[in-house]
């Protein structure tokens, strides 16, 4: 007769002609009636929630520790298969499960004890580590490999965990003030520099500006002086001009055209007769001007004698 498992179960056949037992992993098997037996194992894999509570570690603190693996019976080994046949052929998956979680309950216990509160609070990582390759020394002996192990849950009644808690929160509370004192500082720092950066280069900005007015107006008051000079050049030019062709030339005498006050006439020309222009003519270009207004020969020789002075 033909048996069947599935590969999450392994079946030992033992009897007639089966020494030692035959052990099929997932797959069929023929079993002579009668003569021959067949057992079935489970290949399952099993959580178990390991609990260890107030367990003393190094220091003498006590806590409670919580921990879940996961175990397997391995079908593919057969020596751990045969192993595992010998262990637990016949019990139930409870019952499996109750052994190995005994088994790992007494190694995390063994680990806490050598460990102190601080070390299994700060490196869970390393706590799991050890429980796993002590714990999977001893269960391979037994068949069982453990998949894996994670530490749950660390607690305590004496609220040391609580206490180390406070101390750390309090130190982070601190480091956030000092934090925040420190980058509020930097800020004040950072806008105070800007600040000054910015009213500096306003300072210089107009310093620039009142250089170059300043320049502007050197500038413009030298060439103001020039153009004056020129123009007061260019006005006693024409003044020398204009009165040197108002003089005419009498016979025997060197007379102005016109009478001009002392009043009227300018403080800077004050013509020497000398350098008076002549006329080659001896009749005054406007004699007979002079004679249609019937100005005396004594009004002439005055203004002869004014001119001589």
């Amino acid at each position: 007769m033909f048996f069947t498992c599935g590969p999450n179960e392994a079946m030992v056949v033992s009897g007639f002609c089966r020494s030692p037992p035959v052990m099929v992993a997932g797959g069929r098997v023929f079993v002579l009636p009668c003569i021959q037996q067949i057992q079935r194992i489970s290949l399952n894999t099993l959580t178990l929630n390991v609990k260890s509570e107030k367990v003393y570690t190094r220091h003498g603190v006590p806590i409670s520790v919580t921990g879940i693996a996961q175990v397997k019976i391995q079908g593919q080994n057969k020596e751990m298969l045969a192993a595992a046949c010998q262990m637990f052929l016949g019990k139930t998956e409870a019952e499996i499960a109750q052994i190995a979680l005994e088994t790992l309950e007494g190694h995390q216990r063994a680990i806490m004890a050598h460990m102190t509160v601080e070390e299994i609070y700060k490196d869970r990582q390393k706590f799991s580590e050890q429980v796993f390759k002590v714990a999977s020394s001893d269960l391979v002996n037994m068949g069982i490999s453990v998949v894996s192990y994670t530490l749950k849950d660390i607690h305590d009644d004496q609220d040391y965990l609580h206490s180390l808690g406070k101390a750390r929160t309090a130190q982070v509370q601190k480091d956030a003030r000092i934090g925040e004192a420190e980058a509020k500082r930097d800020a004040g720092i950072r806008e105070a520099k800007a600040k000054q950066e910015k009213v500096s280069a306003q300072y210089l900005s107009e310093i620039e500006m009142a250089k170059a007015q300043r320049d502007y107006e050197l500038k413009k008051a030298t060439y103001d002086i020039e153009v004056n000079t020129r123009r007061a050049q260019a006005d006693l030019a024409y003044q020398l001009q204009v009165r040197a062709t108002m003089l005419v030339r009498w016979p025997g005498w060197t007379l102005p055209l016109c009478h001009f006050s002392q009043a009227t006439t300018p403080s800077y020309f004050n013509p020497d007769p000398r350098i008076l222009l002549s006329v080659s003519d001896p009749t005054p270009p406007y004699e007979e001007d002079l004679k249609d207004r019937n100005i005396s020969a004594k009004e002439q020789i005055k203004r002869q004698a004014v001119c001589d002075k």
